[in-house]
């Protein structure tokens, strides 16, 4: 399945060493304004080469549109997007057919498709086909906009450096350009900057986790039973490589609580008027639906499988033991170039619902 989405529907395809990485949009509205400047903007937060703790492959990923986009605006024609492959080595992974590397999707892809699937820089299975998945969620993040829906995703947590405090959507894209580690507060991105290079000179890696808030959802936004909110979006989240689990609002803190202090007592505004809970440790999602409160979430992006340290492994030829050094250019932790993928699937998943719910039409009209 390279497709997801029901109404706002994404097609994946391209490759790591392939010529392009691309994505098909069905289902955008004629009449949204498709500004280009901005798909390349969200594009830069996930490219490589952005620092000392990015690979230094360096890819511009600038962006062509190649369909439906006239005169700067969607025609409600299926929109294909694409960037170019340009700083390809795919000579260092001839060996992974005979010797799998660990943790990678070599050994179960060649069990899976044989001898025809591309296994170069990770081929179909690599996190640079995310680069198709921002391109997507950026179309997604200006039809929200229309909504007043904002969306936030930041890094809260590199291996034992964490930041237990929960932001709003503004104060998170406030603080987030402005370190390397993408999280909110500057102290602590320095630790966990300090962290990611000292796993780079021991050539190994970290994971972390990326927390991930939306603002504005109505509530009533789900499809039960089997296409609830949380499913979709668990879905998607899991669709991004190296992402091992996810849990919504308090999440497994769950399990060392009674319902008296995990339910969410509800509550009428005073200004606003409108009905809300006072805690959110459901994170803004009920029975597989919205209910009006932030969407909350948290996802566990493991350790970089590709490490300079020797690693055991097989010879599927001689059938027997061995060992595997993987030389290239790979991150020592890939958790601040996740954070702006997480967005874009979160906005993906949220556009596919508010059109099911019919508050984003077919055709927009120039004051919408």
């Amino acid at each position: 399945m390279n497709s997801f989405g029901t109404l706002f529907k994404i097609t994946s395809f391209g490759e790591s060493h392939g010529n392009v990485i691309g994505i098909i949009i069905d289902g955008c509205p004629a009449g949204l304004k498709i500004e280009k400047d901005f798909i390349q903007s969200e594009l830069n937060k996930r490219k490589p080469g952005q620092s000392e703790i990015s690979t230094s492959r360096a890819e511009e990923d600038e962006v062509q549109i190649i369909s439906g986009v006239y005169n700067g605006y969607s025609t409600g024609a299926p929109i294909c997007l694409i960037i170019e492959n340009k700083d390809k080595d795919s000579s260092k992974y001839e060996f992974v057919r005979r010797i799998p590397r660990p943790s990678h999707a070599d050994y179960p892809a060649m069990q899976r498709f044989d001898k025809w699937v591309d296994l170069r820089g990770g081929g179909r299975f690599s996190g640079r086909n995310t680069a198709g998945f921002v391109m997507a969620g950026s179309i997604a993040k200006l039809l929200l906009k229309k909504l007043n829906i904002k969306i936030g995703a930041y890094t809260r947590k590199i291996y034992n450096i964490e930041d237990p405090n929960t932001y709003t959507v503004d104060v998170i894209n406030e603080n987030i350009e402005k370190n390397s580690v993408r999280t909110v507060n500057l102290e602590i991105a320095k630790k966990m900057e300090q962290v990611i290079m000292k796993v780079k000179l021991e050539k190994d890696s970290v994971g972390g986790i990326i927390t991930c808030i939306a603002e504005g959802i109505p509530p009533g936004i789900g499809e039960p039973i089997f296409n609830s909110l949380e499913s979709n979006l668990a879905a998607a989240m899991f669709s991004i490589p190296a992402i091992k689990g996810i849990e919504f609002g308090i999440g497994f803190k769950a399990s060392e609580m009674k319902g008296s202090q995990h339910n969410d007592p509800y509550e009428i505004e005073p200004k606003t008027k409108k009905i809300i809970t006072k805690t959110n440790n459901s994170g803004g999602i009920i029975g597989g639906i919205s209910n009006g409160m932030p969407i909350l979430f948290n996802v566990v992006v493991k350790p970089t499988s590709s490490i300079g340290l020797e690693q055991d492994s097989v010879d599927l030829e001689k059938f027997e033991n061995t060992k595997i050094n993987i030389i290239g250019r790979h991150d020592p932790c890939i958790v601040p170039r996740t954070v702006p993928i997480v967005e874009a699937m979160t906005a993906i998943v949220l556009v596919d619902f508010l059109m099911l719910k019919v508050l984003i039409p077919p055709v927009l009209k120039d004051d919408e």
